[in-house]
């Protein structure tokens, strides 16, 4: 259970390409959101449908493969851990940041069609 306190799992279509660099280091980056969906009956008996984005980033081999396989439109299972950060933005205001750090993802069914 204690690899259990941190962890997420999201299945969603990728909104973009992946961005993907090398830092200073020489480790590989990529970046990229997800969005999932949820549906739901509201109580007026209507179907509402809401869209959370994520943002995702994957670290080295992760990084490469999603390189490799992953475009907009992709629908995709991850899994991994949340990390939230706080910075400050040049005009000197604290800012918060969440993001999906995946540690394996796993490509399915394609990519979502235009009318969906």
């Amino acid at each position: 259970m204690a690899n259990m306190r941190n962890q997420v799992r999201l299945i969603g279509h990728l909104g973009k390409d992946p961005e993907v660099r090398e830092t200073t280091t020489g480790k590989k980056l990529a970046r990229f959101s997800v969005a999932t969906n949820e549906t739901y009956i509201n109580d007026k008996g209507e179907r509402v449908s809401e869209t959370q984005w994520h943002n995702i980033i994957c670290w080295g081999k992760t990084a490469s493969l999603a390189e490799k396989v992953l475009s907009k439109g992709s629908e995709v299972a991850l899994e991994g851990k949340i990390s939230t950060k706080q910075y400050t933005d040049k005009e000197g205001n604290r800012k918060t940041t969440t993001e999906i750090v995946a540690s394996d993802f796993v490509t399915l069914g394609g990519k979502k069609s235009a009318a969906a």
